[in-house]
């Protein structure tokens, strides 16, 4: 594919087939993404046909290291192809200038100069470099297909035909135009490949998280013998060595060892991981520091790195609603373009030169005008057929569908590629048009705008006892507990590194708390609720239940610990603030956005976080069921487009009914899938952010597209010759080719600056 014809035509052969419910083609990766209504049914019919048509196609697998490969492997291929190509057509360029200062006697060179040499160039070009052009440009002529190669075909053909009729029938009285199939291919092949150098580079930031995952991983025998195999051989459930410096090859979980694990290439966060026995590390992250044990848990395309690729592969192939018009335009482009060139072929011919004869004295004097040093190879027009055809040929390749292909694709391939390096996972190019449209932001509380994991945030202890040994018994007595309070008092203990005693025995009273004997301590150690504490006849005096009214404005669970019947104090633990959640609600606010809040939390804890980060109470609703947040999110919809941004399963309907659906990487994978973009890791600034860049990202689109669209209305007039009765203006096809050639590649450049960004 080379122009948004060629897209138009493959979309609407993919299209009739019976089995494929939509197909969404994109220029830039040359991919198909298509939606089949059975999953047994084989595409061999499809690609058959797609390749009978000039478009050779086959059955993408997706393996995401392999297929990167392949396509670096291929891209390599063609690039060199049009190397080749380019360096024959700028030798013949070369060629055919030294034959032109033969001719006007510069300099003095046997043979060189004369017609039959010229005709020969032309031969050769068209035979040569511009083989593969003529073949494709004419098949798709014939299947009433056409596309830009049909256009620089017809262009070419045209002049070569016209200048073998001058040459062996002189009476005709046609100038020859045996340079300008030597002069257009020579720009046409030194455009594509310009173009394509510049589209490789748009593709790059899927190949740099590719390269995350490395080839081959230290498998630990049975015998702790240390082999290096491919990842490809790697099964679940066997342990691998991961030595500081080393990428971490398949997703795994630490049995051995500590260190830190530089996870920025995937989620964007800055500061490292702590790997320890127990956590869960994703492959394409960075061992930092000290040699682990890892147990492969998730090989091949189940693994974190295939996924995000997976997810950037299939955001690259569905486009933008914005696209929609461009290829419209693009696909009826061709047949255009060749009525404007017949028509003013023969308006010149027997129109335009009977009104206006003296534009066949200007015309060879005029701006953008090829000058040419013999009478046999001039570009001057002498008679009104010659004027006809070079306007007519001018047309013909002055018009660019391929920059109305390329406007969008471009720019969805870039963005969606930078986002995923920075942990911004966009599932295709109408999520992004529709992030840049969002108005209206509903957040969820916990996990969200919160870590999503209770933490000690404050303690009160009565005179006789001291914090530290508060804190000593209450996590003795927790520690084998997985109940999410006594993780926040023993987390809070390993914190300030204090020892945990042996308990001899433990009592655990459902709802309320638990009750154990330390050793080496008298006396019976309580840590719970304060209504067990009262029930248990732990004294409780004015002063103590002053101060626990005051803690429950602060926290949204208090932990009492007594020793016997004495209090030694409460813990307050609360769900944290993200550190960063006010920065981001204050960017967004600033940006015009209107924000809402939703949680299933109790009022008080929502409305003290409301509070904080600047939430009325008009925005804040609280104790929301997931059909509640359903419900207040489809009548918000009257207002505008709405995101929603969770990371529960009870966000997921939300999710998934909002006009953007967003969810934070540390949630749950249901939350995730039902989302449309997916913010990998902590930092929550990461959404004004990937906003902005959607922005952006628009803005890049809307611009191409203006160029896109522009150029064609002011270039296709010129080259039909609208300005040369007035001003002597001519378009010669050579620059015509040229002019082609930078608006593709203008397009794709103002995509590649969203990476400086």
């Amino acid at each position: 594919m080379k122009c948004g014809s060629c897209v138009q035509a493959v979309e609407k052969i993919l299209k009739s087939h019976p089995k494929i419910n939509n197909a969404s083609v994109n220029l830039v990766t040359k991919t198909a993404f298509l939606e089949i209504n059975d999953s047994n049914h084989s595409l061999s019919d499809l690609i058959q046909t797609l390749t009978s048509k000039g478009f050779p196609t086959r059955e993408r697998q997706y393996h995401a290291i392999s297929n990167i490969s392949e396509l670096e492997i291929k891209e390599n291929q063609n690039l060199w192809s049009k190397w080749q190509q380019l360096i024959i057509a700028t030798t013949l360029l070369i060629l055919s200038g030294l034959g032109h200062l033969v001719e006007g006697q510069q300099i003095s060179f046997p043979f060189i100069g004369s017609l039959p040499f010229h005709a020969a160039l032309a031969t050769f070009a068209l035979l040569g470099p511009g083989k593969s052009i003529l073949k494709a440009g004419l098949k798709s002529a014939v299947i009433l297909t056409p596309t830009m190669d049909t256009l620089v075909s017809l262009g070419v053909l045209s002049a070569y035909i016209a200048s073998i009729v001058a040459l062996i029938w002189p009476k005709v009285g046609w100038p020859c135009f045996f340079n300008e199939p030597v002069m257009l291919l020579g720009f046409v092949l030194l455009g594509r490949f310009l173009e394509e150098r510049a589209r490789i580079n748009t593709g790059t930031a899927l190949k740099e998280l590719a390269q995350l995952q490395p080839e081959t991983a230290n498998l630990i025998l049975e015998n702790n013998e240390i082999r290096e195999i491919r990842i490809g051989a790697l099964r679940p459930g066997e342990k691998i060595q991961l030595l500081a410096g080393d990428r971490i090859p398949v997703d795994g979980l630490v049995i051995q060892g500590n260190s830190a694990i530089d996870v920025s290439s995937l989620t964007g966060e800055s500061l490292p991981l702590e790997a320890t026995p127990g956590v869960e590390l994703p492959s394409g992250s960075l061992n930092l520091e000290s040699t682990i044990t890892l147990e492969v848990t998730k090989i091949g395309s189940d693994t974190a790195i295939a996924k995000i690729i997976s997810l950037v592969e299939e955001a690259q192939a569905r486009k933008a609603p914005i696209q929609g018009l461009a290829d419209k335009v693009a696909g009826i482009f061709c047949y255009g373009v060749t009525t404007l060139a017949l028509m003013t072929f023969l308006f010149w011919w027997k129109i335009g030169t009977r009104i206006w004869p003296e534009v066949l004295e200007v015309s060879n004097k005029g701006f953008m005008q090829s000058h040419h040093l013999h009478d046999h190879l001039m570009n001057t027009t002498q008679s009104p057929i010659g004027l006809s055809f070079q306007l007519s040929i001018a047309v013909l390749v002055v018009a660019c569908p391929c920059a109305l292909g390329l406007a969008t694709p471009t720019v969805i391939t870039v963005a969606s590629g930078e986002a995923a390096k920075r942990g911004w996972l966009f599932k295709g190019g109408d999520v992004i048009e529709m992030a840049s449209k969002i108005s209206q932001i509903i957040f969820d509380k916990t996990g969200t705008l919160t870590i999503g994991r209770p933490l000690v945030v404050g303690c009160w202890e009565t005179k006789n006892s001291e914090r530290n040994v508060m804190l000593k018994l209450a996590a003795s007595i927790e520690q084998d507990s997985r109940h999410p309070l006594a993780q926040a008092i023993i987390q809070e203990a390993h914190k300030k590194e204090i020892t945990l005693e042996k308990v001899s025995t433990s009592t655990t009273y459902p709802g309320k708390g638990l009750a154990g004997k330390i050793n080496n301590l008298e006396g019976l150690v309580r840590v719970g609720t304060p209504e067990w504490m009262k029930s248990e006849g732990v004294e409780w005096n004015e002063k103590t239940e002053n101060n626990f009214q005051l803690s429950k404005r602060n926290a949204q669970s208090i932990v009492a610990v007594a020793l016997e019947n004495k209090l030694l104090g409460f813990f307050l633990i609360d769900d944290q603030l993200r550190k960063d959640a006010l920065l981001s609600i204050n960017k967004l606010r600033s940006r015009g956005f209107s924000l809402s809040l939703f949680s299933g939390d109790r009022d008080s804890a929502v409305l003290s976080l409301g509070e904080k980060l600047g939430f009325n109470s008009k925005q804040i609703t609280w104790q929301m069921l997931p059909s509640d947040k359903l419900n207040k999110l489809n009548l918000l919809k009257n207002n505008g487009l709405v995101a929603m941004i969770g990371d529960g399963i009870n966000d997921a309907p939300a999710l998934a009914a909002a006009d953007l659906g967003v969810a934070i990487g540390t949630g749950t994978q249901i939350a995730q899938d039902s989302a449309d973009l997916v913010l990998l890791g902590e930092n929550l600034e990461a959404l004004p952010n990937a906003l902005q860049l959607s922005k952006e990202a628009m803005l890049k689109i809307k611009q191409n597209l203006a160029w896109a669209f522009g150029y064609n209305l002011i270039a296709l007039p010129i080259a039909a010759g609208v300005l040369l009765p007035s001003s002597g203006l001519l378009l010669s096809p050579p620059l015509a080719a040229l002019l082609m050639a930078l608006s593709s590649i203008s397009v794709v450049v103002n995509a590649l600056s969203l990476k400086s960004k």
